[in-house]
């Protein structure tokens, strides 16, 4: 992370390039237990929220992330009713998630209090849903809470994860997953956030998927969209299935959807499945 008088910049060296914003000021730095949460005023982005000098989410373009994370993954599964969020601290997965009426109890587990406290404060749009009476928040380790859950207790699984370092690097391992496929019911859903394939592809994508497969989902498929505050612009969210085919979804439902959207609709679903002939190459191996 570099920061001058005037911008906040999120270097990628892996791959000889940056990210920056132009900022008015500082609003908010705190070290917990866990990591250092800051977040800016800038110039258009609106709030920005950085964790270990890694951009988290603006409120220019966060819709992008929230509502593919979530709704693609609620018109694949067939009744969503019991939804569990690790990670997701800002609290703007589990607000998209309670626009779907059918839902009747999510779950959100994040290990840090004070991400949540903090968008509390600074995001107060992606936490309006946190008083809903379907939603539990608490601020505990994901790992442990999948690993101690009943056996099939949730229809969906979402993990809203920071990068796979530090915290967050247990969510892409073998014996969560394992895990969370033993807490989803027999129709049920994991949507995990898999980073750039333009960047992460060998590193993070292709492990992920080989890992899910490992860990014995039946089938995967990873879903794209634009992103413009992470590393190439480019990012991606992964469905696994404990029984069925993740890239067939309730398009009826989806195109009469009962709450608004900016990005997903019916269509950008079907877009979101293809896949580029780079992942192809690279997921045949």
């Amino acid at each position: 992370m570099a920061l001058d008088n005037t911008w906040f910049s999120e270097p990628h060296p892996a791959s000889g390039s940056a990210f920056s914003l132009q900022i008015e000021e500082r609003l908010f730095a705190q070290q917990s237990p866990y990591q250092y949460v800051e977040v800016y005023a800038t110039v258009g982005f609106g709030n920005l929220m950085v964790i270990d000098g890694c951009v988290m989410l603006s409120q220019r373009d966060n819709f992008l992330y929230h509502e593919m994370l979530v709704h693609p993954a609620l018109f694949t599964h067939p009744d969503p009713r019991r939804v569990l969020i690790i990670g997701g601290g800002d609290c703007g997965t589990l607000r998209e998630v309670l626009k779907h009426p059918g839902v009747e109890q999510v779950v959100q587990v994040d290990i840090d209090e004070v991400v949540t406290r903090a968008a509390e404060q600074y995001f107060p749009e992606l936490c309006e849903s946190n008083q809903d009476p379907r939603a539990q928040l608490h601020f505990a380790d994901g790992i442990a809470w999948v690993q101690n859950a009943a056996p099939a207790s949730y229809d969906i699984i979402i993990v809203d994860s920071t990068d796979p370092i530090g915290p967050a690097e247990g969510l892409f391992a073998a014996p969560f997953l394992q895990d969370c496929l033993r807490a989803l019911a027999d129709t049920g859903l994991l949507v995990q956030q898999s980073e750039s394939p333009l960047f992460h592809l060998e590193s993070i994508l292709k492990p992920l998927q080989r890992t899910l497969y490992q860990a014995g989902f039946a089938a995967v498929h990873t879903l794209h969209f634009p992103q413009c505050v992470y590393p190439s612009g480019w990012w991606t969210v992964t469905l696994a299935t404990k029984t069925g085919d993740p890239t067939r979804f309730r398009e009826q439902d989806a195109a009469a959807k009962p709450f608004v959207t900016d990005y997903y609709n019916v269509d950008i679903h079907r877009a979101s499945l293809a896949t580029p002939e780079l992942m192809r190459r690279a997921l045949a191996e």
